[in-house]
């Protein structure tokens, strides 16, 4: 069952899926629209599933659901799995390359393969203050504030000088 991300609970469990590239504008209504279809639908062993999605910066796809309405279970898990792997096809994009990391260059947002990162890193041009987007939070309330942080704030500290 289909709600507006603003209506979950702050507890929802999310999922954040990076493109390789940014959206055209075309392509958000088309996930939108196939987001509400596919959530709509989405079952756990037959029990309705109360979830969302939001596309932020056009380039960043993440799918919600409240659990404290029916848990996921691991089929339902691959349902969405299984949707967002047809999105990859049908665009021609790369959702799940988890071994990409995404840093804010100003307004820019730059996705690079993990081993530039941490050369980036090295080289200070990326340093305790980059923003950079932690796809590793798990909730709606972590992702509306710790997704977005200095790369000190995050797992990524680890690479920095």
């Amino acid at each position: 069952m289909y709600v507006q991300y603003k209506d979950l609970p702050n507890t929802a469990r999310v999922w954040v899926y990076q493109s390789d590239r940014p959206f055209a504008q075309e392509e958000v209504e088309l996930i939108s629209a196939k987001a509400i279809m596919f959530i709509d639908q989405w079952t756990r062993h037959g029990d309705d599933l109360k979830g969302s999605f939001t596309i932020k910066y056009n380039q960043f796809l993440v799918i919600a659901i409240d659990e404290n309405f029916n848990s996921a279970s691991g089929c339902s898990i691959d349902a969405s799995v299984r949707f967002v792997k047809s999105l990859q096809e049908e665009l021609e994009i790369d959702l799940m390359d988890k071994m990409n990391v995404s840093f804010k260059d100003g307004e820019n947002i730059n996705i690079v393969k993990l081993t530039d990162f941490q050369q980036y890193a090295k080289e200070q041009k990326i340093t305790s203050n980059t923003i950079v987007f932690n796809n590793m939070i798990d909730t709606k309330e972590a992702f509306e504030n710790n997704w977005e942080v200095p790369a000190q704030e995050s797992w990524h500290k680890r690479f920095l000088v």
